[in-house]
């Protein structure tokens, strides 16, 4: 408990939690990148994740435990180091900050909001955009769900912006992990964040290049 109630606890807690959820990231990215291949690949990646069935939840209760966390030791250190003489915290700050590290809370708060639509709409998939018969069978046509879904051009707008959401936290996100673990000093700072803003960019490509190629009519039927 005394861990827990350290400031120094608190952030090997979220390096810990961020970890987690930044294989998660990759994870889901690699599944993603199917569709690249065909609508084949894509289903038959759907239908795989749909035959391991009870893995399939205790992993996304494990990953919502580690989310719990993140979420509620960010919210806490953030509150902390703002009341603690924030004269003083504020000047600190600035001396050292980027747009990227000043906004993480913001960020957070964004991507959680994502999150929930995100499932809503793939996972439970009681958005407008999704057909009904995605519903009645599951995991059904993947495919041409998410074809469906992101020629709506709102809600690839939506996505591709959730995306560059996510760049800006993984990039202060991943260089803070490095910094708590303690592999990260003054002089290897500089390589350190730019191996975070590489990997997030390379997210940030992944992942939006979905909507934006299905917009472009590149990915179709």
């Amino acid at each position: 408990m005394r861990f827990l109630s350290s400031s120094v606890g608190r952030k090997v807690l979220m390096a810990i939690t961020g970890f987690f959820m930044l294989f998660f990231v990759t994870v889901h990215l690699l599944g993603n990148s199917s569709i690249f291949i065909g609508p084949g690949a894509l289903n038959t990646y759907a239908e795989k994740l749909h035959s391991l069935g009870p893995l399939v939840w205790i992993f996304r209760g494990f990953m919502f435990l580690m989310l719990a966390v993140h979420v509620f030791f960010g919210i806490m250190l953030t509150l902390e180091n703002s009341a603690a003489n924030p004269s003083k915290y504020a000047i600190g700050r600035k001396l050292k900050a980027t747009f990227a590290s000043e906004t993480m809370i913001w960020t957070g708060v964004l991507l959680l909001s994502f999150l929930v639509y995100h499932l809503l709409q793939f996972t439970v998939r009681v958005t407008p955009d999704i057909m009904p018969d995605a519903v009645a069978n599951r995991p059904g046509d993947v495919y041409k769900m998410v074809l469906g879904s992101f020629r709506i051009t709102t809600i690839s707008l939506v996505y591709v912006a959730a995306m560059a959401t996510l760049f800006l936290h993984l990039s202060h996100g991943i260089q803070s992990l490095f910094q708590t673990v303690g592999c990260s000093n003054d002089k290897t700072l500089p390589k350190v964040t730019m191996v975070g803003k590489l990997v997030s960019a390379l997210f940030l490509v992944g992942y939006s290049a979905i909507p934006v190629l299905i917009l472009a009519g590149i990915l179709k039927n």
